[in-house]
């Protein structure tokens, strides 16, 4: 549950960037401030902003791969921040694949369209039954 309210603060600072182009990491921080994050959650929301910043290029080619019609640029930001939160975290490999759904599903009930948690649910089950077919673990990056 900790962890969920970063996620959150996360995909705050993700979606600020996306639609003011603030700068995620200094909205971030102001986000924190603004809601008294402790430290060590905010160093995870900083993990979770920094991966989705820096490996973008490969989590929207995975979001085009497996939502083939739906064009990542014309995806809803919160439900395109969702996805490539939730895509980050499985590559990393660090939390399990249904913590990882779980958490990403949660996200887009709280902050999403009324349809986003369908949305979300199927491209990551998708995505994760592709890794299982092909025998592979999702921790690439």
């Amino acid at each position: 549950m900790r962890r969920r309210k970063a996620r959150a603060l996360a995909l705050q600072a993700l979606y600020e960037h996306d639609c003011a182009r603030h700068e995620p990491l200094e909205a971030l921080h102001r986000l924190a401030r603004e809601f008294q994050i402790p430290e060590d959650l905010l160093a995870f929301a900083e993990e979770l902003v920094r991966g989705v910043v820096e490996n973008k290029e490969k989590l929207d080619a995975v979001i085009r791969e497996f939502a083939p019609l739906r064009p990542v640029e014309d995806l809803s930001p919160i439900d395109r921040n969702i996805l490539r939160i939730a895509i980050f975290e499985l590559m990393k490999g660090e939390v399990p694949l249904k913590v990882a759904i779980d958490e990403a599903v949660e996200l887009a009930k709280a902050f999403g369209s009324e349809s986003s948690y369908r949305f979300v649910n199927g491209v990551l089950g998708s995505y994760v039954r592709s890794l299982e077919r092909e025998g592979m673990k999702a921790d690439m990056l």
